[in-house]
């Protein structure tokens, strides 16, 4: 079975195509992507209208190019994010994907965005156990608890006000670092103490949430400490302030990812969202699973990101489970909550 996937939840227009193996695995067979990332980096973030005219003129042309990749003339299926997203950028890719699939007369789905960062880890490494995931993106921070692909997931938590990628965003414009904010601010951090600033940890007093994630307050927090410095006449010290910010971040996404696993009894961890190519993130859950004797599972970083890639892989994987096809006219779910696998 050779199922495409289309992505275009937020600034990334995705197409990829897998097959679908008899021992649950997939074959990565193309992925293509056109992400407008720099029209949106003088605005310090994503503009909806920008990003849904670019998805607009990229859709087709990554389209023809991952037919052409994987050298077919059609897929058995068709998969397509239905959300969560941004709205109108959700409406180019479902209304292109109803087109092609209609056009084609084949299945077409309607699928989760969020389970697509979970299922394309099967990519790599194979049939994925029940599990905890931690999503990290620049517009979700989750951990869900996964007993199979094919079945709905489980949210355990999730951030109440700033996801842990808009974070960095803002950090980096207040630093006057640019946009995407996540990149830079690991690159500089780099050559700073993450000790050397005591940024506060959100949401980990013992009357918090177990699961839940707050940045919001860190994010003030820094706000106050380039107020104070300036007021003072003081050189910021951009590097360890990048550093004790990542710092803080990191610690508190895999304190509790590892909590999470520990309490309902599953011995893997998988990383997902184009925030976990942040490289502390990835090493301290790396120190803290090993620790625990934990499993830690991460895509490559080319396939954290929105891509379709994803998709096509959530999509065979429900689809192998049962699904029936969506309806050609359901609509797009900007908020759609992560138990629901498909509309």
């Amino acid at each position: 079975m050779i199922v495409m996937g289309i992505e275009s939840s937020c600034d990334e227009t995705g197409v990829g195509i897998v097959r679908y193996l008899p021992d649950g695995t997939c074959e990565l067979l193309a992925d293509e992507v056109a992400s407008s990332v720099d029209q949106h980096a003088r605005f310090g973030g994503v503009v909806p209208e920008i990003a849904s005219r670019a998805h607009l003129e990229a859709i087709v042309p990554a389209m023809r190019r991952a037919l052409a990749a994987a050298d077919i003339d059609r897929p058995d299926a068709l998969a397509v994010t239905i959300g969560p997203g941004l709205a109108g950028a959700l409406l180019v890719g479902v209304a292109a994907a109803k087109a092609y699939a209609a056009a084609w007369d084949i299945p077409f789905y309607a699928i989760n965005h969020l389970g697509g960062h979970v299922a394309v880890d099967t990519l790599e490494h194979g049939p994925l156990p029940p599990a905890v995931a931690l999503l990290v993106s620049g517009g979700h921070t989750h951990l869900l608890h996964i007993t199979d692909l094919a079945k709905p997931i489980i949210e355990l938590g999730s951030t109440v006000d700033d996801a842990a990628g808009e974070a960095f965003d803002k950090v980096a414009r207040l630093l006057g670092l640019g946009y995407p904010g996540g990149p830079v601010l690991d690159a500089i951090a780099a050559e700073g103490d993450p000790h050397a600033i005591a940024f506060p940890r959100g949401m980990t007093g013992p009357r918090d949430a177990r699961y839940d994630f707050s940045f919001s307050g860190l994010k003030t927090s820094v706000a106050r400490y380039v107020e104070a410095a300036e007021r003072d006449g003081r050189e910021l010290p951009i590097p360890d302030i990048a550093a004790s910010f990542q710092e803080a971040v990191a610690d508190v996404l895999t304190m509790k990812a590892v909590r999470a696993a520990q309490d309902v009894g599953v011995d893997t961890i998988v990383l997902g969202g184009g925030a976990t190519a942040n490289s502390r993130i990835r090493s301290m859950a790396e120190e803290r699973c090993a620790a625990a004797g934990l499993t830690l599972r991460v895509p490559k970083p080319r396939l954290c990101t929105d891509n379709g890639v994803m998709i096509a892989t959530f999509g065979a994987h429900v689809i192998a489970g049962g699904a029936k096809p969506s309806a050609l006219t359901v609509a797009t779910d900007p908020g759609l909550p992560v138990s629901t696998s498909q509309l």
